[in-house]
């Protein structure tokens, strides 16, 4: 076919060869992006657009001013895309030169798309080849310049990492997804499908020389990366894939960050969800980080979430962030200040970004232009302080003083869109400019004064100069005026009010006009060039200086969050101690019109009482108690201070979570088979420094057999592991454990009953529940009253321990009927 093809489509096959697979190329054929075969009929069912065909090729389009919402459908779709773009002159008769302008990937997403308070990482993953070794981990926001490497020691925690980056997209050598075990099954719904590519990408060596050579080093000792081997050629695979094979330009990219688990607070996948930290399905509002964030930069917004999700283990790093709230919170005067001075500086990395990839703007200029113009204000505003956190914080905003002059100078106060239309550069910026406009200004008051002269001389009032992009500039003529036309007059259109006519004069100005103004856009664009070259310069001092206003914004959001809800400065230790008074809920007691939230204190010793046993009855509030102590436990370990009268918190390597569960039918997982696969997860993990929440083990099986588990957890927790532990179950047996051991305490969530009705006091107070209460919480919930009264009759027969003949309790107890129960003794009729 392709030797019966057109020289365009000729074009066009030489360009898909040049693409990997999987990619969409959009082809500019004038104001559309056409796609053929196999692209044209994908894309049309998932953009809903028409599917044609020219001769045999199937085809569709969209249009060239409406793309962005159409390209961000494919990348929604997990798809690639190429842009095609006409960079030649269009001559009748010869074929447009065209060249690939970019490629884009969900993992590339240009920031119109993106959401501005996260990231937008690309992953590679190198499983192991062998026996003994580890998985090698990179990701990298091109939006941001964040590129990141760590090594993972098994599958568990290569999830766990996953999840907590959240990828857009997901890269694993070619013919290798298989020893990545389930872990495509074990990603959440939502999470992108892992992508295989050339497994050479991961060559150690070639991975090595195109990161020092992409960080012109001689080695790559300098980013501490030497233990990590396999996180090196995860990088350079990830680096390979952005820069040769999607094109993108990764200068921005200047430093590659090394970072080890065991260097934060380890939060799994399960934890994440179930502490609902930075997503819940009842929106953002419910999590942690949408109680915590009152941030006004989006640099601020990122840090707080990675922040969350990685909480420090070292008591002097969470002390130094606590010292810094506590100076904003004992000075809400300075915290309005800097919160305000804050709110000047947008978003620095993704302007920087979207420069180095040549696809910034003035705008980017303008807003790099006013951020900067808030750093020595900021900075200022830092000097109150003298030690501590708040001075490095500040060693790190420069200032750029230069810089920020040159684009104050240059730059309009509001800059256009785009580039290409000029009224970008300021007058008297840049005296050739000004030269062109004053002459493209004077040729227009000709053109005015032509029109009044043209009117006096011809009589017709109605007579107007005008332009349009095809025909340039023109004499406009109305139909009943046309006898009164001069000879001189060219005839040019027809219209249907009349018609248009040029002259050689305006025809003279109109070149001069023109040609001014096109040097004048085509002057502006050199401008522009040599500014963002002038900001590119700058990048390392700019990246830091995002960095620092983003911590700097975070602290701030947490000293703001900590002063509105009058919290408290944790102790933040090595001893193995969680003892928290009067701690509360830090997200549901922002609920707007909730019941007031009752505090509950907290006392777990890995040395002593490590484990509590919680009962009482459902819609009590254990689980929220268990999510509680873990969610406050993540807040100190970020720094942050938290809701509580006072609190000593020994630091937690991990936080553990069993709380609450629902079937994964799709995965052939029964909630009981996901209960008992995280809970062994827990026992195979867990550490003295551990933090282990567990609510209802057991429960999805038969009575017996879920208690056995439950009551065998329990031991080995206490026994093996020594983990602070909260151990909440409906198994009234389960406290018993306390007699034989000592580092057991039993624990309830108090009610009231009045009338034979329950009230939850909400408050956990000493010794074990001796009642479920279910009855009544089934009441609660509306069950019909029959249904109701006929469980506690039920409930009284077993408790009475009757038995029938067969010995089984005697569950008919008295046979009441229930309203509107068929007779049992009346035969059902054979046909209805």
């Amino acid at each position: 076919m392709a030797s019966e093809a057109t020289p365009m489509m000729k074009q066009y096959h030489a360009m898909r060869r040049e693409l990997p697979p999987g990619t969409f190329l959009l082809f500019r054929l004038g104001d559309f992006y056409e796609m053929f075969f196999e692209d044209a009929r994908d894309a049309s069912e998932i953009l809903n657009v028409a599917l044609t065909k020219r001769g045999d090729v199937p085809m569709c389009g969209v249009p060239y001013h409406a793309a962005r919402g159409y390209m961000e459908k494919l990348l929604a779709a997990g798809r690639r895309v190429a842009l095609c773009e006409q960079v030649g002159e269009v001559q009748a008769g010869k074929l447009v030169r065209r060249e690939i302008s970019r490629i884009l990937s969900p993992g590339t997403l240009e920031d119109a798309g993106l959401e501005e308070k996260n990231h937008n990482f690309t992953v590679a993953l190198l499983p192991p080849a062998k026996e003994g070794e580890v998985f090698g981990f990179a990701c990298a926001d091109l939006s941001t310049g964040e590129f990141r490497i760590t090594e993972l020691s098994n599958l568990d925690a290569l999830l766990d990492e996953v999840v907590r980056v959240t990828p857009a997209e997901i890269l694993a050598p070619e013919g290798r997804k298989n020893l990545l075990g389930d872990l495509p099954e074990r990603l959440p719904f939502g999470f992108p499908p892992i992508e295989e590519v050339e497994s050479y990408l991961f060559d150690p060596m070639a991975a090595s020389e195109l990161l020092t050579s992409h960080f012109k080093v001689h080695s790559l000792d300098g980013f501490g990366v030497s233990d990590l081997p396999r996180g090196v050629s995860a990088a350079g695979a990830l680096l390979h894939y952005l820069t040769r094979i999607l094109r993108r330009n990764a200068s921005h990219l200047r430093s590659l960050h090394a970072y080890r688990q065991a260097e934060h607070l380890l939060l799994d996948a399960p934890t994440q969800t179930h502490l609902e930290l930075v997503q819940s399905r009842a929106g953002r509002a419910m999590t942690l980080l949408g109680a915590l964030d009152r941030t006004v930069t989006p640099m601020g917004a990122r840090t707080l979430r990675d922040w969350i999700l990685r909480p420090l283990v070292s008591p002097a790093s969470i002390s130094h962030r606590q010292d810094a709230i506590g100076l904003y919170v004992a000075s809400p005067m300075k915290l309005g200040d800097v919160r305000e001075l804050l709110r000047g500086v947008r978003d620095i990395e993704r302007a920087v970004s979207r420069l180095s990839q040549s696809s910034g703007t003035a705008r980017d200029l303008a807003v790099l232009a006013a951020s900067l113009a808030a750093v020595p204000l900021i900075r200022n505003s830092l000097s109150f302080s003298d030690k501590g956190l708040l001075p490095e914080i500040a060693a790190a905003l420069h200032p750029l003083s230069e810089l920020t002059r040159h684009l104050e100078s240059a730059l309009v106060p509001e800059p256009p869109p785009t580039i290409r239309d000029g009224g970008m550069i300021r007058p008297r910026f840049d005296d050739s400019l000004d030269e062109l406009r004053r002459a493209s200004t004077e040729g227009k008051e000709w053109i005015a004064a032509l029109q009044e002269q043209e009117i006096r001389r011809t009589g017709i009032k109605s007579l107007k100069v005008r332009f349009n992009a095809v025909f340039g500039y023109f004499i406009e003529v109305t139909t009943a005026n046309l006898g009164n036309v001069p000879d001189d007059y060219t005839r040019k259109q027809t219209t249907a009010g009349g018609e248009r006519f040029i002259t050689p004069e305006l025809k003279e100005m109109e070149g001069k006009i023109l040609g001014a103004e096109e040097r004048a856009k085509a002057l502006e664009i050199e401008i522009f060039h040599r500014l963002r070259i002038a900001v590119l310069e700058q990048v390392i001092p700019l990246q830091e200086t995002a960095a620092s206003a983003g911590s700097l914004d975070a602290l701030a959001s947490l000293a703001e969050t900590a002063r509105l809800y009058s919290y408290s400065k944790p102790a933040v230790d090595d001893s193995t101690v969680l003892l928290i008074e009067a701690g509360r809920h830090p997200v549901l007691e922002q609920r707007p019109g909730g019941e007031a939230f009752v505090p509950n204190d907290t006392d777990l010793d890995a040395l002593a009482h490590r484990m509590g046993i919680i009962t009482g009855p459902n819609m009590a509030g254990k689980s929220t108690y268990l999510r509680q102590v873990g969610l406050l436990t993540v807040m100190a370990q970020i720094g942050s201070w938290i809701p509580a009268t006072s609190a000593r918190i020994g630091v937690t390597d991990r936080i553990f979570t069993r709380v609450g569960a629902s079937d994964d039918l799709s995965k052939g997982h029964s909630t009981f088979m996901v209960e008992m696969n995280e809970t062994a997860n827990i026992l195979h993990n867990a550490s003295s420094r551990s933090l282990v929440l567990l609510d209802e083990i057991g429960r999805g099986t038969a009575t017996f057999d879920g208690l056995s588990i439950a009551w065998s957890v329990a031991e080995y927790l206490h026994d093996i592991t020594c983990s602070r532990t909260f151990f909440a179950t409906h198994y009234h047996e389960l406290p018993d454990l306390s007699r034989t051991r000592a580092g057991v305490r039993n624990l309830n969530v108090a009610v009231r009953e009045q009338n034979d009705r329950i009230v939850f006091l909400r408050k956990i107070i000493e010794g074990a529940a001796d009642r479920s209460y279910g009855i009544q919480v089934a009441r609660l919930a509306g069950l019909p009253a029959a249904v109701v009264d006929r469980a506690r009759e039920i409930l009284t027969n077993l408790e009475k321990s009757e038995l029938n003949a067969e010995g089984r309790p005697k569950l008919a107890g008295t046979r009441r009927k229930i309203p509107g129960a068929p007779d049992p003794t009346t035969e059902l009729p054979l046909f209805g």
